[in-house]
C-alpha cells in the first residue's frame, strides 16, 4: 500500500492509509485480513475487511490496526466474522506450520493421512490447503527438507555413512540416487566444498553497472550485479572456494546474453535453466517471490503469509539478502508494507531501475 500512518505507541502494527483500508472493505478482501480492522459507530461492532455482514456508510467507519485497538475504543466483536478469534487464513497457516514440524521431525515421510488427520480433515483437504500455504506439495516440502538436512549432515557428520542416516536415509543406494540432483555434484565432492565442480563465468557490462553470470551443468548458479569485476568474482569464489572457474565457451556467451536480457527487458519470458542452491526455507522464499509478476510488488509480510510463516518478515528479508540471482529471482519486487524501498543487496538504486524499468515497459 501507497502510504501508512503509524500508531505512536510501541510495538504496534502500521496501519494502512484510510481510502486503501475503505477500498478493502467495500471489496470484501479477504487477503487484507489481519492488516487492520475497521469498526461501525452505528452498530458499535468491529469487524475484519472480509466480513459479510452489510456493508456500512463511509462516514460511520473507523480503522484499527489490531483487534485490541478496537475493543478499547469500546466495540465488540462481530458475530459474523469473529474478529477476535484467528482467522480461517491464520488457522490455516498454523495447521500448515504444524504439518512442517512433524514433516521435518519424523524418521520418515509422513502419510497423507497422517498429515490431515492431525487437522482433523481429509487427505485431500488437506492436500489442497498444504499447497495453497506453501506453494507446493507436502512431498515436495518434504524432498526440499531432506536436501537441507543432506547438506547440513554432509557437512557436520564424521563419515558419508553417519551422514546417510542422519539424513534420514534408509538405504545407501536412495542417497546416492538422490544426490546428484539435490547436491549438484557426488557427496564426497560436496563434502570437500564443491572440489573439483567446474562453473564457467563471465563478466559484462549492462545498463545497471557489472554484471556477473555464472552457472554449473545443472543451469544458473549466480547472477551478481556490481561496480568493479573484481569484488563480483571475488563473490563468486567465495561462494564456490574449492570449485574449478573457467571462463565461458560460445554456448554459455549465449547463455549469459539471456540472463543479461533479463535485466535489460525484465518483462520479457526468458526460458533460464537454474540451479539454485539453499535451505528449504529459502528455496520456498525464493519459489514465492519468482512467482511476482514484472510491474508489481509484494510486502515482505505479504510473502511471510502466502508461505505460511505470518509474522516471518524479517526471515523473508533474510532469504533476499541471501539469493544469489539477481533478477532471475526478483526479490527488488519486494518491498516494505507502506510501499517503500527497503535495502537491496546491489544497492536500492538498482532496485529502483528495474522497478521503473518494468513499471515502464508495462505501461508502454
Amino acid at each position: 500500500m501507497s502510504d501508512t500512518r503509524i500508531n505512536p505507541t510501541i510495538g504496534r502494527s502500521p496501519l494502512p492509509a484510510e481510502d486503501e483500508c475503505w477500498t478493502a472493505v467495500i471489496k470484501r478482501d479477504p487477503g487484507a485480513a489481519g492488516e487492520f480492522f475497521y469498526s461501525v459507530l452505528t452498530t458499535g461492532v468491529y469487524c475484519r475487511p472480509g466480513c459479510s455482514a452489510r456493508l456500512p456508510l463511509r462516514e460511520n467507519v473507523r480503522f484499527h490496526a489490531t483487534s485490541a485497538d478496537a475493543e478499547a475504543a469500546g466495540f465488540r466483536p462481530c458475530r459474523r466474522c469473529k474478529p477476535d478469534e484467528p482467522s480461517l487464513t491464520q488457522r490455516r497457516s498454523q495447521f500448515v506450520e504444524a504439518a512442517c514440524r512433524l514433516i521435518e521431525t519424523s524418521e520418515t515421510m509422513p502419510s497423507l493421512t497422517e498429515l490431515a488427520c492431525e487437522g482433523g480433515v481429509s487427505r485431500f483437504h488437506f492436500h489442497r490447503i498444504f499447497k495453497s500455504v506453501t506453494g507446493c506439495t507436502p512431498k515436495a516440502y518434504a524432498a526440499a527438507h531432506r536436501a537441507d538436512r543432506m547438506r547440513e549432515t554432509l557437512r557436520d557428520s564424521g563419515t558419508i555413512t553417519e551422514a546417510i542416516y542422519d539424513a534420514g536415509f534408509n538405504s545407501h543406494s536412495r542417497f546416492y540416487a538422490k544426490a546428484p540432483e539435490i547436491l549438484g555434484m557426488s557427496p564426497a565432492r560436496f563434502r570437500r566444498g564443491g572440489e573439483g565442480e567446474q562453473i564457467r563465468f563471465a563478466v559484462g557490462d549492462c545498463s545497471l553497472g557489472k554484471i556477473l553470470i555464472a552457472a554449473t551443468e545443472q543451469g544458473v548458479c549466480a547472477i551478481l550485479l556490481g561496480d568493479h569485476q573484481e569484488s563480483l568474482v571475488r563473490d563468486l569464489k567465495d561462494r564456490f572456494p574449492h570449485a574449478n572457474l573457467v571462463g565461458g565457451d560460445p554456448e554459455f556467451e549465449a547463455l549469459a546474453a539471456k540472463a543479461i536480457g533479463l535485466v535489460e527487458a525484465p518483462t520479457k519470458a526468458v526460458d533460464l535453466p537454474l540451479d539454485i542452491r539453499g535451505t528449504a526455507f529459502q528455496q520456498k522464499i525464493w519459489n514465492a517471490i519468482r512467482k511476482i509478476p514484472a510491474g508489481a510488488t509484494t510486502s515482505y509480510g505479504q510473502i511471510a503469509n502466502s508461505v505460511g510463516s505470518p509474522g516471518a518478515a524479517r526471515a523473508i528479508a533474510g532469504a533476499c539478502a541471501a539469493n544469489p540471482l539477481a533478477v532471475a529471482v526478483p526479490c527488488h519486487r519486494v518491498v516494505r508494507g507502506d510501499g517503500s524501498l527497503s535495502g537491496y543487496r546491489w544497492d536500492v538504486e538498482r532496485k529502483r531501475a528495474l522497478l521503473q524499468r518494468e513499471a515502464a515497459s508495462r505501461g508502454s
